[in-house]
This record gives structure tokens, C-alpha cells and sequence, in this order.
């Protein structure tokens, strides 16, 4: 199955046109308008690579692609894209469950907003972590929105209190998203108790 793609950047008032050619799912040349010719991605491309190089009023044409289309549609969609706002969910959930005093990652799932550029701090009671935070690159969902993943590693002690800081430019002010470092116990206790004060008021609501 071959697939030709078309994409186009903008940057700082700059446009880059790439397209790229694939076949079986794998891209195997491409012309990228930075460079002003087309590159070989795997040996398979060579041989178009050579061919399509030697031929000048493909270059040329190629190489108008950026003004010609890629700032046109800019211009119209451009506006619209930099005002779009949409604000991030966040979710706070420990990589796997286990005893407290164990080592374990700690995630912070961000997903759905727009723009990308996004600030995730961690934070252990009260204080920011720094040290054994690690980070995914940035997601694209494929509906222009993003996605990111911030982990952190810990080694939870009973009633630690772990929160997840999001800065981006939706918010009118951060996130913050809470893990309590809890026994199975403790844990256990909690629900105990939550389910005996449901099970009270379903008795004096019948009452």
C-alpha cells in the first residue's frame, strides 16, 4: 500500500512543507522544503531519490509549496488555531499497586488540552520534587489535542501527601491533583467507614 502525506509548520513566521512518501507503513523518501531536495529514508528510496532530484521543474514546484500553500492555509486557519484554548484533564495514579516503604512510580496522566506547551510539578508535603521526575515527550491525540505523561519516583510513607501541579495557559490558575499515601489497611478502614455512613442514611431515608 502506498501513502503519500503532506504537512505543514509554521514557526516564528517561517513555513515548512514535508512530504512524505510510505509503503507498507514504512516512509522510504521524503522532500523536505529545509532542505530543498529529496532524501532517501530507507535504501528502498534511493533509486526515487536520484530520479527525482534530476528533475528540475519538480524541485521548482516543491520548493513554491511553503508560500504557495502552506502560508495560504496558515493565514486562514492561523487565527482560529492561536486563540483555541482547551483546558488539560489530569489523573493521579500510582504505576502499580503495593505495600507502603516500597519503591514506586507515581504518574500524572495530562491529556486533552490545547496549546502543548504545559508546565507538570510535583510536589511532596507541601515541598516540589525535582529529583526522579521523569517525562514522556509530548502526545499528539490525533484531534489537536495533547497529551503527557510526568512520573515520579517515591518510596510512600504512611500519610504522605503527593500532589500533581498543571500550568498551562487555559487555566486561570493551576490544577493541582492529590495522592495520599495510604496502608491497605488504613485504606480499608476509610471505605469501611464510608460505606457503614451511606449504609445510615439509606436506613433513615426508608425510616
Amino acid at each position: 500500500l502506498f501513502q503519500g502525506r503532506q504537512e505543514c509548520y509554521a514557526f516564528n513566521g517561517t513555513q515548512r512543507f514535508l512530504e512524505r512518501y510510505i509503503y507498507n507503513r514504512e516512509e522510504f523518501a521524503r522532500f523536505d522544503s529545509d532542505v530543498g531536495e529529496f532524501r532517501a529514508v530507507t535504501e528502498l528510496g534511493r533509486p526515487d531519490e536520484e530520479y527525482w532530484n534530476s528533475q528540475k521543474d519538480l524541485l521548482e514546484e516543491k520548493r513554491a509549496v511553503p508560500d504557495r500553500m502552506c502560508r495560504h492555509n496558515y493565514e486562514l486557519v492561523g487565527p482560529m488555531t492561536l486563540q483555541r484554548r482547551v483546558q488539560p484533564k489530569v489523573n493521579v495514579s500510582p504505576s502499580k499497586k503495593g505495600p507502603l516503604q516500597h519503591h514506586n512510580l507515581l504518574v500524572c496522566h495530562v491529556t486533552d488540552f490545547y496549546p502543548g506547551s504545559i508546565q507538570v510539578r510535583w510536589f511532596l508535603n507541601g515541598q516540589e520534587e525535582t529529583a526522579g521526575v521523569v517525562s514522556t515527550n509530548l502526545i499528539r491525540n490525533g484531534d489537536w489535542t495533547f497529551q503527557i505523561l510526568v512520573m515520579l519516583e517515591m518510596t510512600p510513607q504512611q500519610g504522605d501527601v503527593y500532589i500533581c501541579q498543571v500550568e498551562h495557559t487555559s487555566l486561570d490558575s493551576p490544577v493541582t491533583v492529590e495522592w495520599k499515601a495510604q496502608s491497605d489497611s488504613a485504606r480499608s478502614k476509610t471505605l469501611t467507614g464510608a460505606g457503614g455512613f451511606v449504609l445510615g442514611l439509606i436506613i433513615c431515608g426508608v425510616g
